[in-house]
């Protein structure tokens, strides 16, 4: 009897319950009430197309006449429309959940960008030292001395001056995750080289070369396993830097078209009618941008404390 207890498979599920991420979650409140918080967003986000009251992109759906109506909870709000309407007559509420699913997307692929370039050089400069190494980070090194904003606006301004607003509307979405993801690579790839610095001294390092593995495997499959946790840490920050990048750019008119736009381009788009008492317009999209990085953030300051030894406290 105790032998077949001893090789009984543990469920992954229940590895995941006796877990220390799992312990360190369930006992803090911000970490789970954040992490509820996220994931509604992102399956509103998802779910657009299903949940959404109305297609903000279908034109035959937008009437003009509707155009500024307040919340339906004001005084003189329409019951049609929960969070009001915006200057064009779209329902606030459908745009704003599409405006998400563009925001959110624009974030995570302009970070997988980012992790690609950052994690390879920073791979490679740490791994191989040298003058490479020398030659990785003074690149590094002068691009961190620009600000991302300002490398975005001169590509985006350029290109858009260069090629015309119809192509660039058709490419903003690509064009704002090739420049955001460019732009910050660096933050991956000095992380990445100290912790390379660290692990290649180690003794699997030097056993997999006596067993005559390739650099190339020997970084990505030996070294970068161990170097995963200053990643998480960090994608997570990226994430909400680069939503606010996108939601910049879109505000100065460099992001996504007013026929598709993201929460950037909706707060810019009701800026000026803020003043004229169409305050949802840009108040409401603002409350929900803030809201997504402050979750965003608390869920990567709780995830650093407890991939940090010296900061988890159990």
């Amino acid at each position: 009897m105790s032998e077949l207890i001893m090789h009984t498979p543990v469920s992954r599920w229940q590895r995941v319950k006796e877990s220390t991420i799992w312990y360190s979650f369930t006992r803090d409140w911000v970490a789970m009430v954040s992490a509820a918080i996220f994931l509604l967003m992102v399956g509103a986000a998802l779910l657009a197309p299903v949940i959404a009251p109305t297609n903000p992109y279908d034109l035959a759906t937008i009437d003009i006449m509707d155009s500024e109506l307040p919340p339906a909870w004001t005084e003189y709000g329409d019951e049609r429309f929960l969070l009001g309407t915006d200057d064009q007559g779209r329902d606030l509420l459908s745009t704003i959940l599409y405006g998400a699913r563009i925001s959110l997307t624009i974030g995570v692929f302009a970070v997988l960008l980012q992790a690609a370039l950052g994690i390879t050089l920073g791979l490679t400069a740490g791994y191989f030292g040298g003058r490479l190494d020398s030659f990785l980070m003074r690149i590094a090194d002068i691009q961190l001395s620009f600000s991302t904003m300002m490398v975005a606006i001169v590509v985006l301004a350029v290109f858009q001056a260069s090629f015309g607003s119809e192509l660039y509307n058709r490419l903003a979405m690509l064009m704002l995750i090739l420049v955001i993801g460019i732009a910050e690579w660096p933050q991956y790839a000095r992380t990445i080289r100290a912790s390379v610095l660290a692990e290649k001294k180690k003794e699997y390092v030097e056993a997999a070369r006596v067993m005559g593995l390739g650099s190339r495997r020997i970084m990505f499959r030996h070294i970068l396993p161990n170097c995963l946790s200053p990643i998480l840490v960090i994608s997570t920050v990226q994430i909400a830097n680069a939503i606010i990048s996108e939601a910049a750019l879109s505000f100065l008119g460099l992001g996504m078209p007013v026929s598709e736009p993201s929460l950037g381009a909706l707060i810019s788009s009701g800026f000026q009618y803020i003043f004229s008492g169409s305050w949802w317009i840009t108040v409401i999209p603002g409350v929900v941008l803030v809201v997504l990085v402050l979750v965003i953030n608390l869920l990567g300051d709780w995830l650093r404390d407890l991939l940090n030894p010296k900061l988890y406290k159990g």
